[in-house]
């Protein structure tokens, strides 16, 4: 197994040297690295095979992990190198043999400035409650954006801010603020037992890691409406889709409370995509809905087909569209417009955007 072990640490510190947002381990490849979106693999590795694979994954799981891999045919975890670097890594089977996914996790958690993000977000870091979502695809710097939220908020106020996370991804150093993180399966057996809990355990701020199912939605939207400041993620596309998403999660009897809780809590919904810089790297488009009595009415008469036109028009009170950013990122020369074009969810109207601006 130690060779396995140098193997291991030897291809991670190469990830981490590249600064490359992920390692893909499989059979009858050779481990491949994501820089700045594109799969990549490392040249001089050779092709790998099924016993190697098990090996690099084996030696990073305890026993009790081993087991759950083997019984459930994935498993979720954090994997550390020596203090060097942290990864969330997915082990899963294909086609019958191992591979694994492994998301480099920056040692430091950066700031809204270092991640160009909107100026905008530092306001969410002043509410006292509400509800905030962060969405978009994965890998595109969801966690990250809520660690630089809940990190400022850290240092700049004496609140109690839990979170729920599977795993752990970012690890917080307590400033002004108490950070309680609690990892599925090691702090707590489940995220509904986690959920069940969370309000006996005073937190003025909670952070869910991924709203999953209708009772994480449930919750979340409770724990707003009870005074407390919360967010969490969705795997969604836009503001909109999101809304939708969360009513049509629950059942038609169950979707007037749901609405009447959703108008009434949240705040804001972040929509993110990382796109190539011209040059190297990646930067964020955005699209950002904040909730104005507009928008809260639209979410009452399930009119959400109209909240893209309200974000559009709104541009005064902080919101954007993601043709826009992406717009503004080509106008910059930031981003290329294949890229832009590539990203948008209406390429025909970013291209009318980009001749107006």
């Amino acid at each position: 197994m130690k060779n396995f072990e140098e193997k291991l640490k030897d291809l991670l510190l190469q990830a981490a040297k590249q600064n490359a947002s992920d390692l893909h381990l499989g059979i009858g490849r050779k481990p491949t690295l994501r820089i700045d979106g594109a799969l990549i693999p490392i040249a001089d590795e050779n092709i790998l095979n099924p016993e190697t694979v098990e090996g690099l994954i084996m030696a990073m799981l305890n026993n009790e992990q081993k087991e759950k891999l083997l019984k459930e045919k994935q498993i979720d975890f954090a994997y550390n190198l020596e203090d060097k670097a942290r990864f969330r890594v997915n082990a899963y089977y294909q086609k019958s043999y191992l591979a694994a996914a492994l998301r480099l996790i920056p040692g430091r958690i950066m700031t809204i400035e270092e991640l160009n993000l909107p100026p905008i977000l530092h306001e969410f870091t002043k509410l006292s409650q509400g509800f905030i979502l962060i969405v978009g695809p994965a890998g595109h710097g969801k966690s990250t954006t809520l660690a630089a939220i809940l990190d400022e908020i850290n240092h700049n106020r004496s609140d109690h801010i839990i979170t729920i996370e599977d795993p752990i991804e970012y690890i917080f150093n307590q400033d002004r603020g108490i950070v309680s993180q609690r990892e599925v399966g090691v702090d707590v057996p489940t995220f509904h037992d986690g959920l069940k809990t969370i309000l006996r355990q005073d937190p003025d701020v909670i952070m869910i890691g991924e709203m999953r199912d209708k009772e994480s939605i449930s919750t979340a939207l409770t724990a707003a409406e009870t005074g407390h400041l919360v967010f969490s993620t969705l795997h969604t596309n836009s503001a909109s889709q999101t809304i939708d998403r969360i009513i049509d999660t629950f059942p038609a009897e169950q979707q007037n409370q749901i609405i009447s809780q959703l108008s009434a809590t949240l705040v804001a919904i972040v929509s993110e995509r990382l796109i190539p810089q011209i040059g190297g790297g990646r930067v964020p488009a955005t699209e950002i809905m904040i909730v104005n009595p507009a928008i809260r009415n639209l979410i009452r008469e399930r009119k959400v087909y109209q909240i893209d036109l309200v974000i559009e028009t709104s541009f005064q009170e902080g919101m954007i569209t993601l043709n826009r950013s992406l717009a503004n990122l080509v106008k910059n020369k930031i981003i290329s417009l294949e890229s832009a074009e590539l990203y948008s969810l209406n390429p025909s109207e970013l291209r009318i955007l980009i001749e107006r601006i």
